[in-house]
């Protein structure tokens, strides 16, 4: 007899988040998450940080702290968790409160690259960003010390430590150095 597993929805993962283990929904399976190392969590701040106060001083957005849940799609369920977001001003005042996780995508999504990620996993949670409507992702990559800029599957910008992230449409004015996210 083979017995299958009902898929989690977003409601009852949120149930389980009190217990203080970090976990992700990808279409109905609970995925559980290893908690940052070091450099990962430094190199979101250096991130997190500034977009914050850029954003707060300019009045464009919110920035919401790593591991704050985006249900991303449903029926079955996905909630992912980045390590930054930023959501615009209009996004923000036009769902407003929520209870529970953000209904979407942010605007901005930050990952950052732990040594346990694989590329696979990594390449799903981009294309889950891209696909529920971020209109910019950006993965940083400790190790080789690069920042890829993704706005769709195929339109990818690779940076290094000698340029400066643009915020371009989406945080305007906003400007990053990547030495500065890699000190």
């Amino acid at each position: 007899m083979t017995v299958t597993q009902q898929p989690v929805t977003a409601e009852e993962l949120l149930r389980l988040s009190g217990d203080g283990k970090r976990r992700e929904l990808v279409r109905g399976e609970v995925r559980s998450m290893t908690p940052a190392g070091n450099i990962h969590g430094r190199i979101a701040m250096n991130v997190s940080t500034p977009l914050d106060r850029y954003g707060r001083e300019h009045g464009l957005g919110t920035v919401y702290a790593a591991e704050t849940g985006f249900k991303v799609s449903s029926n079955p369920d996905t909630v992912r968790a980045p390590d930054v977001a930023f959501v615009r001003r209009e996004h923000v005042e036009e769902i407003g409160e929520v209870e529970g996780y953000w209904p979407g995508a942010p605007d901005l999504v930050v990952e950052v690259v732990s040594p346990n990620d694989s590329y696979t996993g990594l390449e799903e949670k981009v294309a889950d960003w891209l696909r529920a409507g971020a209109r910019m992702v950006v993965v940083i990559e400790p190790r080789g010390r690069t920042v890829s800029v993704r706005r769709s599957r195929t339109e990818i910008q690779v940076l290094t430590e000698a340029d400066h992230l643009d915020g371009g449409d989406v945080v305007p004015g906003w400007s990053l150095s990547m030495a500065e996210v890699f000190r």
